[in-house]
């Protein structure tokens, strides 16, 4: 059973981290600053669910956190994302308020996280030659002519996401009507409505650091429950499409046959999965290796995820209660959490009827300050224009003054043979390479010693297990004819520790990009 890294519980300290200017940040002069949000509840509605995270300002400028979370087994809250009955749905919000505070929740701003079926979705390339100026209404054309809902009753938002080679825009629209029963559930209980997010951003912006713009994936981010699936699917610039697919594990099926299916129908669409994202409480119990190989798609479980690439989020919430405060069972709120401190001005609230969108805002300039920019860009310009001018001038004299060159005759080069083009050696990056470990010396913990020393190497994506026997003399390189290049950067790599290889070729449908069987050879 692997360690249950996600519960998490951490002293009252002083945060600092870098920004991206590699300057130091202190909590203290942020909340001063007034950067982090003043929105305490982040609450997410599912068709039968309520999950809570209540946020609480410590003096410190962290955040002391109380979560409460309930199924509902008897009726449903939403059907297609819409709300049922706006009365149930404000007496399973104010339980959750009640068990977070008996005194009651002094502050009412709320963040509000809805699944897939509330909203409508749409990604849309960028083209490269489009302007500035032209985005906002472009967006608006494809959105009213790929959506099937009447913008002008709908409120709306939308985010670029790019690399150097491709743009897209993600466009997201909740009907008004929808969204005012949702509205209507809060306000019952006194809670106001400040932000509305898509349950999709809130789970991308989990697995985001660990994705690369340079290298195209595709992802299915599954969410596993006592006894339902549920995924979405992904690739490097966010979420795809807005189909959500719900399956129940029923008379004893299997997760690992119900995900091995998935990713053979999404193999058949054109879609060749990369990499599997596991969330939910039940993915606590999951091993990594043998899950990959059961499944055979890159499996990353979000328990490991968040500890290594949001640690500086994690150290902002201190527990308030004994029970530590479990990620698995509230992703979505932190993902909201998470999402917000770096996207503050997106939510779903933001453009309605004669609200139209602006992907790109320019600052705005008074009266007194415009006059005195036109001053000092004119004065500007016509200073450069007649230094420009007085530069030319003297140069044309200077080259009229001087003495006409001599022609001479330049010898003709004896031509050499042209010299053998050498082939490029193509470029390995060795953490964007999946290996497998495997142990088959019989020394007890072997495999996670070879897997510190690749790590210290530069690779990443590393899985560990028992080899079929512990009889290994000689270790075993295996490796797929796809990723061949990689063979001579791990014999360089552990020259030290195994004198020769013995090495055979990987199948393509394995999961890993190459298998490490240790032998007893291995120092």
């Amino acid at each position: 059973m692997p360690p249950k890294l996600l519960k998490y519980k951490c002293k009252k300290i002083v945060f600092c981290q870098e920004n991206q200017s590699g300057h130091t940040i202190n909590p203290l002069k942020l909340k001063s600053e007034g950067v982090y949000n003043d929105l305490m509840l982040y609450l997410f509605i599912d068709s039968n669910r309520v999950k809570v995270l209540q946020l609480k300002k410590s003096i410190l400028g962290q955040y002391e956190t109380r979560v409460f979370s309930k199924t509902f087994q008897s009726s449903n809250l939403l059907e297609q994302g819409k709300i049922v009955n706006v009365d149930f749905v404000a007496s399973a919000v104010k339980e959750a308020l009640q068990s977070l505070a008996s005194n009651g929740i002094k502050n009412k701003d709320t963040l509000l996280v809805l699944p897939q079926e509330s909203y409508s979705f749409l990604r849309i390339g960028v083209p490269a030659d489009i302007t500035s100026s032209a985005i906002s209404s472009f967006i608006m054309d494809k959105a009213r002519s790929n959506l099937s809902l009447n913008l002008d009753e709908c409120s709306y938002d939308y985010f670029l996401e790019e690399s150097p080679a491709e743009k897209y825009i993600h466009f997201f629209a909740i009907e008004i009507e929808v969204l005012q029963k949702y509205r209507e559930a809060l306000h019952l209980i006194d809670l106001k409505l400040n932000i509305v997010l898509p349950e999709t951003v809130t789970y991308f912006k989990l697995f985001q650091k660990t994705l690369r713009k340079d290298k195209k994936e595709n992802i299915l981010y599954v969410t596993y429950d006592e006894s339902k699936l549920s995924g979405i699917l992904y690739d490097s610039y966010g979420q795809v499409s807005s189909e959500k697919w719900t399956e129940q594990l029923v008379d004893g099926k299997k997760v690992e046959d119900v995900l091995k299916e998935k990713a053979k129908e999404s193999e058949e669409k054109g879609t060749k999965l990369n990499r599997l994202i596991l969330a939910g409480e039940q993915s606590e119990k999951v091993r990594q290796d043998t899950f990959t190989k059961e499944i055979g798609v890159w499996t990353n479980p979000l328990k490991r995820i968040i500890p290594e690439f949001y640690q500086e989020y994690l150290k902002l919430l201190l527990n308030s209660s004994d029970k530590p405060f479990s990620v698995l069972s509230y992703e979505a709120c932190l993902g909201a959490f998470i999402f917000n401190e770096q996207n503050k001005n997106f939510s779903l609230l933001n453009h309605t009827q004669g609200k139209p969108g602006k992907l790109i805002s320019l600052p705005k300039v008074n009266l007194l300050k415009k006059e005195l920019l036109i001053f000092l860009s004119s004065f500007i310009l016509s200073f450069l224009f007649f230094v420009v001018i007085t530069n030319l001038k003297s140069n044309l004299n200077f080259n009229f003054n001087q003495a006409k060159p001599k022609i001479t005759a330049t010898p003709t080069p004896t031509r050499t043979p042209d010299k053998p083009t050498a082939t490029p050696t193509p470029v390995v990056k060795r953490d964007e390479i999946n290996i497998k470990v495997l142990n088959g010396s019989g020394t007890v913990g072997k495999a996670g010693v070879v897997k510190d020393l690749l790590k210290k190497k530069g690779y990443q994506e590393i899985l560990t297990g028992n080899a079929d026997d512990f009889e290994y003399d000689q270790t075993e390189l295996q490796v797929k004819k796809s990723a061949s290049a990689v063979t001579s950067i791990i014999k360089v790599d552990l020259k030290e520790n195994v004198a020769s290889f013995k090495e055979t070729v990987l199948d393509e449908d394995e999961a890993a990009d190459v298998i490490l069987i240790i032998g007893s050879d291995f120092k």
